[in-house]
This record gives C-alpha cells, sequence and structure tokens, in this order.
C-alpha cells in the first residue's frame, strides 16, 4: 500500500486521524493529497505531516490511486460531480467515511464500474483506537477489500459487513455508541462530585475506571455479563448500584435508544 498515492478529499478530524496514522506506520507523506477549503486546517496537515495540498478536487482524483471522501453529507453530490470524469478515467478506490448516503448513491453519481467502500468510523479513531464497519459491493477482487482495510486500518480495528442496513446498525453500537459512554461518565462525574468529591478528583476516579474497564473486557474472554456478575457480590454496594439500574429499566433505555439510531440513521439515508 506504501506505493498507492492516497488522497483526502476534505481534512476535518476524521481525515486527519487516518492522515496521522498513514504517516505513522511510514506512508509517504508526500503520496498523501489533501484538499481542505480552512487555510488554517490545510496549513496544519501541512505542517504536522507533510502532506501536499491541492485546491482542485478533480486535480486530486487525477492523481489519486485511492480517494477518501471526507466531507458533510450535504456537499456530497457535488464534490462527486466535480470528479465524475476523473475517477471515470483512473478508476482509483472511492472510500467514504461521510454518515448516512447509502452505497447506491455513490453508484449513481459516479457512474459504472467504480470500486467504492461505504465507512463508519467513530471518534476514538481520532486517537487510533476507532471501530470502523465497511460495506463495498460484492463483485469487487479481494484486492479492493484488502486496501481499503489498511487505509482504515490507520485509525484503528475495521470490521466489514454486507448492506446499508448493517452500517445503520453499527452505529447505532459503536458509531454513535462513544457518546454513550461519555454520558455515562458525565452523569458518574456528577455524582461524584455530589457525594462531596472535587471536580478534578470524581473526573479522574471516573476516567480511570472507564479505560481499566474496557481493558479488563477487551483482555478477558468472559462475556460483560460475566465480568460484572464477578464483581457484584450479593447484597453488597455494587448490587444496590445495580438494583438502582433495573429499577430505571436500564436495559430498556438502552435498547430505545439503539432503536432510534438505526430509525434516523434510515431516515438521512432516505433524504440523501
Amino acid at each position: 500500500m506504501h506505493s498507492k498515492t492516497i488522497g483526502f478529499i476534505g481534512g476535518g478530524n476524521m481525515a486527519t486521524s487516518l492522515i496521522g496514522g498513514l504517516v505513522a506506520t511510514s506512508h509517504d507523506p508526500d503520496r498523501i493529497l489533501v484538499t481542505e477549503p480552512d487555510e488554517q486546517r490545510r496549513d496544519l496537515l501541512v505542517s504536522d505531516h507533510g502532506v501536499v495540498a491541492l485546491q482542485d478536487n478533480a486535480v486530486l482524483a487525477a492523481q489519486a490511486d485511492v480517494i477518501v471522501l471526507a466531507v458533510k453529507p450535504n456537499i456530497m453530490a457535488s464534490v462527486l460531480e466535480e470528479i465524475r470524469q476523473p475517477v471515470q478515467v483512473r478508476k482509483p478506490l472511492i472510500i467514504s467515511i461521510a454518515a448516512g448516503i447509502p452505497l447506491q448513491r455513490y453508484r449513481d453519481l459516479l457512474g459504472p464500474g467504480m470500486p467504492i467502500v461505504r465507512s463508519m468510523p467513530n471518534t476514538p479513531a481520532l486517537v487510533r483506537a476507532g471501530m470502523t464497519g465497511a460495506i463495498m459491493d460484492a463483485e469487487q477482487p479481494g484486492e479492493v477489500r484488502k486496501l481499503a482495510t489498511a487505509v482504515l486500518a490507520a485509525a484503528g480495528e475495521v470490521r466489514w459487513f454486507e448492506t446499508d442496513h448493517d452500517l445503520d446498525c453499527l452505529t447505532a453500537v459503536s458509531g454513535s455508541g462513544p457518546a454513550y459512554f461519555f454520558h455515562l461518565m458525565e452523569c458518574m462525574q456528577a455524582g461524584a462530585e455530589r457525594l462531596g468529591l472535587s471536580p478534578e478528583v470524581a473526573r479522574d476516579l471516573v476516567l480511570h475506571t472507564a479505560y481499566g474497564a474496557a481493558k479488563l473486557a477487551l483482555h478477558d474472554s468472559a462475556s460483560p455479563a460475566e465480568l460484572r456478575q464477578r464483581v457484584t457480590s450479593p447484597g453488597g454496594t455494587t448490587a444496590k448500584a445495580l438494583d438502582a439500574f433495573a429499577a430505571g429499566d436500564f436495559p430498556r433505555v438502552v435498547d430505545n435508544a439503539m432503536q432510534a439510531v438505526v430509525q434516523r440513521a434510515a431516515e438521512m439515508s432516505r433524504e440523501n
């Protein structure tokens, strides 16, 4: 993959995380092209990573072996119109990291015969601890999947799925999931402060507890339910806390939240 020229249309946070990961794994920054309308952000990418900044999306598309579409969904159609002609000549791999646009929409706007991957990263990609889901046309050769995996893995783990609906479901878990954990941490910190702990101590305790719990779950083959049971003594303090969660029907709250994500993701696909 290091011989490939990778072009990023859009230089926001997700694109920056992928660029940083690629450079950190020895991809030649001279082979990373970026178009980004925000001059300050563009200059920062050049100074931090040594990438090549371009002004024109079509010029980038004419040079890249891989194009990462990292723009907002509301301008995606205009961007695809800009690059349609050069990509039809060169046939680069197209990887979208934009939310809410079904795979068929890219096919319609870019024309036939294009290798296209739709992906859904999450914000931990910013610290190269992301979880990205991806789909592509089944008839594309294995080399396409291998190349897309190598690019997306610069920001963390990659899992492949079959349909747009699969990505909607993934969005409810890993796409939006970081916000669920952040909200729980937010609530725990607020509760700790109400108990009398300082904001600094409360934050430190909550963040290290969350980090430790996640690390333990990753390194232990036991299920989350088993891990929960191990720390819950009958009649003890943790049991009382979990009783309070159950009284508020915590599992139903989580399920309702995830169903709402899938519903909204489907709505966004129809809108785009």
